[in-house]
């Protein structure tokens, strides 16, 4: 995959990812861009950790600046991997290599709950592996999850 494919594909899923509403109604409430704007996302700095988590199966993991630690209960300690980020005007893509898969994850700011616990995140992440495409949800020391540190 050529590295504007990369881009084009990381944009789409930015878009699409900002389009599912928990309870299927279409209504969201990510914080979508003015139309008329220019301006990358800017509300995760590169230097800003970034941790995600998604349940069935199980998965999470972090990013900062340009390296991705992806984590499973096989794999505790995880795979840390190189990934390019790009700023679209709803939020935040990472690509990359993972086990010989392309790796595509999107951050879009809006809640995001992980249907076990009574968390709510300032953002949904759309993970794709390969053919496979997991949702989760993520947070910072930035922007912190609302709810009980240990659920």
């Amino acid at each position: 995959m050529t590295g504007k494919m990369i881009l084009a594909a990381g944009a789409a899923f930015l878009l699409l990812a900002g389009c599912q509403a928990k309870d299927g109604s279409g209504q969201t409430d990510a914080n979508v861009p003015d139309p008329n704007s220019t301006e990358p996302y800017a509300g995760i700095a590169e230097n800003e950790v970034l941790r995600f988590s998604g349940t069935e199966p199980f998965w999470g993991g972090q990013v900062r600046g340009s390296a991705l630690t992806y984590t499973t209960p096989d794999n505790p300690d995880g795979t840390t991997i190189t990934v390019n980020r790009f700023a679209g005007r709803g939020g935040l893509s990472f690509s990359g290599v993972l086990d010989h898969a392309d790796l595509e994850m999107t951050v879009t700011p809006m809640n995001c709950s992980d249907g076990m616990s009574d968390r709510v995140y300032p953002f949904a992440v759309m993970l794709k592996i390969g053919d496979e495409t997991r949702n989760g949800c993520a947070w910072s020391d930035k922007h912190p999850f609302e709810g009980p540190e240990r659920p």
